[in-house]
């Protein structure tokens, strides 16, 4: 069995609303272990709608439709769909109760409301308890089953639970379920660890996928298992593998975050760090205060746009600045150097760079950044990264502020 999530509203099309309902739905599906390779969205168009459900049902044998089941003339599912299967709609008394129950203190519904109560003869309904466009569940045609929901996400969501799942269960359906273990990288390219995982790639059970995005790369381990134990049982030893292939660029897994790790990493050592920022204007401070409980490592920052800034208050020496420019391999470790001292920290970590649009010379693009960081035994590193300025001032500032805490992650985990 597999199925196909069909979103209908013109106002998903024109991008005016989240489809947070699919992304729902293709969880949900995975938690139950039933397959689904096709999401549709369409517009508020009869034709439209139909032509999708005859594809639909050539390659799917449960269809979930969200939205379009509201008063108003633009709310097309249920008649759509009993047009499309040549079936009669008949209006349910129950329906009607219920309508005229969440109405009551509202002064009673208007007449386009009955259209509500209008389901396909043959069709269950499918009750919303905090809503008033129920929805239905219909078999229109051996092996074929019709689910539809309103748009609404918390009434959607609240009916999926009450009524869908059980039914689902009843049918034989979720004995299984498909669970995943996505693996978090940094400082790796997409291209480059798919080489380096090959074999686990090529395995077809657990399948293993690469992806990549903001600029981080994920690796997602899937199974198909009849619980979650049996699942991570046989993710266990995948994960294991890939983790000895590809060392310290496997930063977490799951819902970890590298500021997640680097907080940890520093409250396990009982160590305090702080920030020099200079193209970054504070973003790698907002990321480590991001965490919950961060006043236990972050000492706090110096956002040192001015060079003024740099020697004043981070003791930057002002002819190394003359001569090799506030963007350099020297100010990084010095700002770096200076905020630790000037903070009384255990690490300093600093960011200096060409965010763009303006600002580069032939020797130093827009994207050139370097990082220090001042180690509590008094060493300091930098590193030069040389950053795409294709995607913008934003897209140099996130990627400069996320290398920094891979940096000192790589630090943190150097000196286990």
């Amino acid at each position: 069995m597999n199925a196909e999530i069909i979103c209908v509203g013109t106002e998903l099309l024109l991008g005016e609303i989240l489809n947070s309902n699919a992304q729902f739905l293709a969880q949900q599906l995975a938690s139950l272990g039933i397959p689904h390779y096709y999401q549709t969205v369409v517009g508020d168009n009869p034709t439209r709608i139909k032509k999708v459900v005859a594809i639909a049902c050539d390659r799917a044998r449960l269809l979930i439709f969200t939205g379009g089941l509201g008063p108003t003339p633009d709310d097309l599912t249920t008649e759509t769909l009993a047009d499309f299967f040549q079936a009669p709609l008949a209006e349910r008394p129950e329906i009607i109760a219920d309508l005229e129950q969440k109405y009551a203190h509202r002064g009673g519904f208007s007449p386009s409301n009955r259209k509500q109560a209008l389901l396909p003869v043959g069709a269950d309904i499918l009750p919303n308890p905090i809503g008033s466009a129920p929805g239905m569940i219909w078999q229109p045609r051996t092996g074929l089953i019709i689910m539809t929901f309103p748009g609404v996400p918390a009434e959607m969501k609240q009916m999926w639970h009450d009524t869908a799942v059980p039914f689902l269960r009843s049918q034989g359906w979720g004995k299984e379920i498909i669970y995943s273990r996505v693996l978090r990288f940094w400082g790796i390219p997409e291209s480059v660890l798919a080489e380096k995982v090959a074999a686990q790639i090529a395995r077809p059970h657990p399948t293993v996928a690469p992806y990549a995005g903001n600029g981080e790369v994920r690796l997602r381990i899937t199974v198909r298992a009849s619980n979650e134990a049996e699942a991570q049982q046989l993710i266990r030893p995948v994960e294991a593998e890939i983790r000895q292939i590809v060392g310290l660029d496997c930063y977490g897994a799951d819902d970890d975050s590298l500021a997640g790790c680097v907080a940890t990493l520093l409250q396990q050592r009982q160590h305090t760090v702080a920030v020099a920022e200079s193209c970054t204007g504070g973003g790698l401070g907002e990321l480590l205060t991001r965490i919950p409980g961060s006043s236990d490592y972050f000492r706090g920052g110096v956002i040192a746009y001015a060079n003024a800034i740099k020697v004043e208050v981070l003791g930057v020496n002002s002819e190394d600045l003359e001569r090799e420019g506030a963007v350099s391999a020297t100010v990084a470790a010095q700002m770096a150097v200076g905020v630790k001292t000037r903070l009384g920290s255990d690490w300093g970590i600093s960011i200096t760079g060409i965010a763009g649009p303006g600002g580069a010379t032939l020797t130093k693009p827009v994207g050139l950044v370097y990082i220090g960081v001042a180690l509590p035994e008094g060493e300091v590193i930098t590193r030069e990264f040389r950053l795409s300025a294709q995607r913008g001032r934003e897209w140099v500032r996130h990627l400069s502020a996320m290398n920094a805490l891979d940096v000192l992650r790589r630090q943190l985990l150097s000196q286990v």
